[in-house]
């Protein structure tokens, strides 16, 4: 994550001591300043201080469950970003978690830097304006408005998968998107391992954006996912 003059405050609650300790180094590891509570109700009360960047949130808890905390910050009108990170894995389960007011959601097993990666995006969402009417990364341009996408003076064709892809890249330039980031970002389901569709349309994309003696602006991080920006 990028280091600011002020850490960024995370609030991690979460009643496995492993999974908790598993987290903290990871943020900490990026700058951050995180405090951890293991139990649901005193996690609730110091969500609703106000006093956090991002929250983590495990779903299930002793005092108060994770879907109970959530939905009783955002009726009390606190919009810090929420990562929920569960063990309960189908869809369902899922859209409850979102629905209930959480920001992105992550299962267990997970990967650290995958789940520091989420939070930056969260992060990073929350820090942009309201009213984007155009995107930018090098000489790629998004006018989200007009549905239009240039690359220099040369206009790009978009089917609308494409556009969504792009536009989640673009807001998330210099970020590695793992392919399960990108896929619950832009198809809203929870990814499948075994699917080549972000291949397919990733190879389409490229195509499109990497132009003929153009700087390559879309790369694959081998093992991690993929980026869009200037090398």
């Amino acid at each position: 994550m990028t280091s600011t003059a002020q850490p960024i405050r995370v609030l991690t609650i979460e009643d496995d001591q492993t999974t908790a300790e598993e987290i903290a180094a990871e943020l900490s590891a990026h700058g951050c300043y995180v405090e951890v509570v293991h139990d649901g109700a005193l996690g609730f009360e110091k969500a609703c201080s106000g006093h956090y960047d991002a929250i983590t949130l495990d779903r299930m808890l002793p005092g108060l469950d994770g879907l109970t905390i959530v939905t009783r910050m955002r009726a009390a009108g606190i919009d810090t970003p929420v990562l929920m990170i569960s063990a309960l894995s189908d869809v369902d389960e899922r859209v409850r978690g979102l629905r209930a007011g959480g920001d992105d959601y992550l299962t267990k097993p997970f990967a650290s830097d995958e789940m520091s990666a989420r939070l930056e995006v969260l992060l990073r969402r929350r820090k942009a304006p309201d009213l984007i009417v155009t995107l930018q990364v090098a000489d790629l341009t998004m006018n989200l408005m007009e549905r239009s996408v240039h690359r220099g003076a040369v206009e790009i064709e978009m089917k609308t998968t494409e556009f969504r892809l792009l536009e989640y890249m673009m807001r998330n330039s210099g970020q590695v998107l793992t392919r399960s980031m990108i896929f619950e970002a832009v198809w809203n389901y929870h990814f499948d391992p075994y699917t080549n569709l972000i291949e397919v349309h990733m190879a389409r994309l490229r195509k499109k954006i990497n132009l003929p003696g153009a700087l390559p602006l879309i790369r694959t991080v081998r093992g991690s996912g993929y980026v869009l920006g200037e090398s």
